[in-house]
């Protein structure tokens, strides 16, 4: 309590400098607005300090009232209506002064010009945020704070997307994290790796951590062959509930008076904010927590500023990117910048006001959040570019803010910092091989051969989560869903009974790969998922090739037979690590170029296409062989060792989704009192227990 008397009067002092620097930082935005002419006229710079003054007061006395009034409408107008609500005080303000006049844009490019000089200056003067948070929402809530949670911890678990072990530890060395550098040095906090499952991506990862179940998530997105050849998708805005459905046994790690923010899955929180597998579900959309994003009136128009900063910014890198011909490099577009501004700007300040509200209220328990910043813009730019050091920086200040959060909360608060995955970089298959795994795979099939890919995007879960909502639309709208014609199954249900009764015996599989040679390759007939008799999908450098036109998953020996060049066409392309197929006779098998490794067993036929991989890579490919929905043929990209490199089947110069590199070595960086076990700590699942067990030991 002492160490909260301390700051609280600390605040005191930074609220005069806060306050002139608002002030000043208005009267800049009504001078820079009168300038340009957009409807706000002021008859001197004198009238313009009064206004600001006056905009000031007027937001001191009724923004209170109408931020909860008003707090539905601006939540469900996604900001919008806090910016409408800043002109209308603007327009009171105007109507009881002499001398100033406002109209028009002027009513809602003013507040973000205000915002944008306060920001500027709180920079340079080293005035930090933080005393708007303490100002604005403490002062209201803090004598809210239940005094029967004072002896009851609570967990916050914030999760940076896609940061790998070695990436972390490399910017709090170079000084790109100061606050988890303070942890660490201090000894409050410690570093336990951990190792992802074969899909190294949200969903799988989430699934596991939230709820202890991510059984039969084989990669991003995946098809149900029973369900009418559906293509599953994690952000499917019906899929994901779907999904959620599945792996939920109501117990999951937030099940306790939990919250959820900005995840994939709820882990069975009461309370979640941007869930997306609650989404659909507007009910759950609204809470009071909203409150605390709306608390300061300038709080949006800031978030504004600060968005469209980060969207020069990486306009900014492309240029850079260009310039210096920098490698890997892939084409970003003129929408992406937009993408990554709401996942490293919007997203991360909406969580952050809402945490300190969660805080301080002391009603949460355990909460889990993600920030999506860094894994977007190392998609783009690269696991280790400045970019990506850039968006650490911002969240390390987020972090601070949550630190000092904790002093004003009643509830003594752990905070925790983990990630769900890492990424590897390289350039991608097309980059190196000048063809897509779809075109690989039309070389191997017949020229009339159907076929179906889901390669092209260039974005991570949170750009799909924007794309895949307008996809299932057009679904919607055609009332077909992802139906591929199963018309010519019967064709070969002879020839698959009589492949069933004629294994190939083990050791003569590499015999069987280097009789074939690849032909020409045929020319390309493209299809709907409607209509396909293939599908190629990937998770970055994971694909998955599902042959539609066969209800059951087809063995080795089905394929050989139906499809004679396709298995060994893939396992010895130079861009292929390995695939995996599931023997009749043999059970599942991972084959490369040079060597089979039966997996039941761990016999080697050759050399061990695994090597390159996790020690735990053969017990990884066993279990997602048993999956429901594991593809007719798994294929694993190359990993390339004195590079740490992969070759994605996506555009991303950062990937992951498969195995090879840092993208499987994620971290949890917890209090150094936790017990998280001697062992190392495998799988999504395993986490969970672990996780869980700590929980319910606090």
């Amino acid at each position: 309590m002492e160490e909260y008397n301390q700051e609280y009067h600390r605040s005191r002092f930074y609220w005069l400098g806060r306050t002139l620097v608002i002030w000043f930082g208005g009267f800049l935005g009504f001078i820079l607005i009168d300038y340009l002419s957009v409807g706000l006229n002021l008859d001197s710079w004198y009238t313009a300090f009064i206004a600001a003054g006056t905009v000031g007061l007027l937001n001191a006395l009724l923004w209170p009232v109408m931020s909860r009034f008003f707090l539905p409408f601006m939540v469900f107008t996604v900001g919008i209506g806090a910016l409408l609500l800043n002109g209308l005080l603007l327009w009171v303000a105007s109507n009881i002064m002499t001398g100033f006049t406002i109209g028009g844009p002027a009513l809602i490019v003013t507040p973000i010009a205000m915002a944008a000089f306060t920001t500027l200056l709180s920079a340079a003067l080293t005035i930090d945020d933080d005393a708007t948070y303490y100002r604005n929402v403490i002062r209201k809530d803090i004598k809210k704070g239940k005094k029967e949670n004072q002896e009851k911890p609570g967990v916050i678990f914030l999760e940076i997307d896609g940061l790998a072990e070695n990436v972390l530890k490399e910017a709090i060395e170079a000084g790109h994290m100061p606050t988890l550098k303070r942890w660490i040095e201090n000894r409050t906090h410690k570093i336990t790796p951990w190792e992802t499952d074969l899909s190294s991506q949200t969903g799988a990862s989430q699934a596991g951590i939230l709820h202890g179940n991510n059984q039969d998530i084989p990669a991003f997105r995946w098809v149900e062959k029973a369900n009418k050849n559906k293509i599953m998708v994690s952000t499917g805005l019906s899929d994901a509930p779907l999904i959620e459905e599945r792996i939920s046994d109501g117990k999951g790690l937030l099940s306790c008076h939990g919250a959820s923010r900005s995840n994939l899955f709820s882990g069975d929180a009461g309370d979640v904010i941007f869930t997306y597998s609650q989404l659909i579900d507007l009910r759950r959309f609204y809470t009071r927590a909203w409150y605390y994003v709306y608390s300061n009136p300038s709080n949006f128009a800031r978030i504004v500023v600060l968005f469209w900063w980060d969207v020069l910014l990486d306009f900014t890198s492309q240029i850079i990117h260009w310039a210096k011909d920098i490698r890997p490099r892939i084409r970003r577009g003129f929408i992406y910048p937009f993408v990554r501004a709401g996942a490293n700007v919007f997203l991360r300040e909406v969580t952050t006001a809402v945490l300190i509200g969660d805080m301080l209220e002391g009603k949460v328990e355990v909460a889990y959040v993600t920030y999506l910043g860094y894994d977007e813009i190392a998609h783009h730019s690269g696991t280790r570019d400045w970019d990506s050091f850039y968006a650490l920086r911002k969240l390390d200040r987020q972090f601070h803010r949550l630190e000092q959060a904790k002093i004003f909360a009643f509830r003594p608060y752990h905070l925790v910092i983990q990630s769900d995955h890492g990424q590897t970089n390289g350039a991608t298959f097309l980059q190196r091989y000048n063809k897509t795994l779809e075109d690989l795979v039309r070389d191997l099939m017949p020229p009339e051969t159907l076929i179906y890919s889901k390669l092209s995007s260039n974005e991570d879960h949170f750009g799909q989560a924007i794309q895949e909502p307008l996809e299932d639309g057009k679904v919607y709208l055609r009332g077909k869903g992802n139906v591929v014609a199963v018309g010519g199954r019967n064709i070969f249900d002879r020839v698959i009974k009589e492949v069933d009764s004629t294994p190939v015996a083990k050791g003569r599989v590499m015999e069987y790969l280097k009789r074939h040679e690849i032909g020409p390759m045929p020319p390309k007939k493209y299809a709907t998922s409607e209509d396909a008799q293939v599908i190629v999908l990937a998770s970055g450098n994971l694909g998955l090739i599902y042959l539609t036109e066969h209800e059951e998953r087809l063995s080795f020996e089905q394929i050989k037979t139906l499809y004679p060049d396709l298995i060994p066409g893939l396992a010895q392309h130079d861009g292929v690590g390995f695939i995996m197929v599931r023997s009749h006779e043999h059970g599942p098998m991972a084959i490369g170029v040079g060597g089979v490794h039966y997996l039941e067993d761990g016999t080697l036929e050759g050399e061990d296409p695994l090597k390159p991989f996790a020690d735990n890579a053969a017990n990884h490919l066993l279990r997602t062989d048993s999956f429901e929905y594991t593809p007719d043929i798994l294929v694993n990209s190359t990993y390339y060792e004195k590079t740490d490199e992969v070759a994605s089947f996506e555009e991303l110069v950062g990937s992951h989704g498969g195995m090879g590199g840092e993208q499987s070595y994620p971290f949890i960086l917890h209090p150094s009192g936790w017990d998280l076990g001697s062992e190392d700590i495998v799988g999504a699942e395993n986490l969970h227990q672990i996780l869980k067990k700590e929980l319910q030991r606090l």
